[in-house]
């Protein structure tokens, strides 16, 4: 009987039950004490900035741009190889997404690109953190400053990455969370919203709470995009293993660097702190779904993260020219990395992908 490693695996457990249960057992449920304190905590890995929770990563970068002015007529430079959220929440303002290609080394927007897709109707860059690997902040800054726009950092899929110590998150005007299941710590659902500005800070509490801070005093129109406290209470839990799960998780990187045979391992640029939220190889000399096949038939799942690019989906339909973001779309694979993974796995893993990429199939 073949053992089944899944590509992704959340890592909940009887503390997580208690919490929950802390809360039920409380009858204070919707947004209270637990949000704050999770705001509180989560705000000691990102430079001791101002905190929101709301109920989703998109939710999080879409109060963003609202909070930061940015609506129709606006244009927001994005990467297309990402998940879709990351370009919705700016269609969502009113604004465009601009899509530019990526490095094909990081699958991070790529810095040389973003000057020539400036414009007079350029508000913003919204670079995202891939994978768990940091963008490439310092060149967008200097940017940014030169030609006066804004910043919102996608940090979804980053929780802990840095760049020489600097926590993503805390480079731009706003950085922003996601807690969905699969991501390096989960709340179940929700998202958080950094910044170093109280005055940005207060407006996304009110945006995310129906426009008041007091009740029925309703000064902006607003959303309904609050955390619970439910959720906020397993956030506090699995913020708590956060620090020893990534190091479980780069551990495993390390690992798959040294030992993985005839794929591409991934690149982490000079000074980065990468904390793999995938471990994503590159297939190259061989179909790589056909590969992704045959490691399912062997009991390793994969998953391809993007298999289409965001410019192109229905909801756009752009024609672009991106080639590397187009290659990604068509060798990227992400492999098993996730905290609890067993050595014996890590091996089998490692056995599986080097007998395929060696058979030249």
């Amino acid at each position: 009987m073949t053992v089944w490693i899944p590509v992704a695996k959340p890592n909940i457990g009887q503390q997580e039950s208690e919490a929950v249960n802390r809360v039920l057992d409380s009858g204070m449920l919707a947004q209270g004490t637990e949000v704050s304190s999770f705001e509180n905590e989560f705000s000691k890995i990102v430079n001791d900035f101002f905190c929101i929770a709301v109920n989703s990563g998109t939710s999080a970068i879409h109060l963003s741009l609202l909070a930061l002015g940015i609506g129709p007529g606006d244009e927001v430079i994005v990467p297309s190889f990402t998940f879709a959220a990351t370009a919705n929440a700016v269609a969502l303002t009113g604004a465009t997404p601009v899509f530019i290609d990526i490095d094909p080394k990081t699958y991070n927007l790529d810095p040389s690109l973003i000057e020539s897709a400036i414009n007079s109707r350029t508000k913003a860059i919204l670079p995202v953190h891939l994978y768990g690997q940091p963008a490439p902040m310092i060149e967008i800054l200097d940017i940014t400053k030169r030609y006066d726009l804004l910043v919102i950092e996608d940090a979804c899929q980053a929780h802990m990455a840095n760049i020489n110590g600097k926590a993503v998150g805390s480079f731009g005007s706003a950085g922003t969370f996601s807690f969905y299941p699969t991501k390096n710590m989960t709340s179940g659902e929700g998202g958080m919203v950094t910044t170093s500005s109280s005055a940005i800070a207060r407006k996304i509490q009110l945006l995310r709470n129906q426009g008041m801070e007091e009740r029925y005093k309703n000064e902006i129109f607003g959303f309904n995009n609050r955390m619970t406290d439910i959720h906020a209470s397993i956030g506090r839990v699995q913020l708590s293993k956060l620090s020893s799960w990534t190091e479980k998780r780069r551990s495993h990187a390390e690992f798959f660097n040294r030992n993985l045979d005839g794929v591409l391992t991934p690149f982490v640029s000079p000074g980065s702190y990468h904390v793999y939220h995938q471990y994503t190889i590159r297939v190259v000399g061989h179909n790589r779904d056909v590969f992704a096949e045959q490691m399912k038939s062997r009991g390793i799942g994969s998953g391809v993260y993007y298999p289409t690019p965001v410019h192109r989906l229905p909801s756009y339909k752009q024609t672009l020219d991106l080639p590397h973001t187009e290659q990604a779309t068509q060798e990227v694979l992400s492999i098993p990395v996730y905290p609890s993974l067993e050595q014996w796995e890590l091996e089998e893993i490692v056995t599986v992908i080097n007998s395929i990429a060696a058979s030249g199939s």
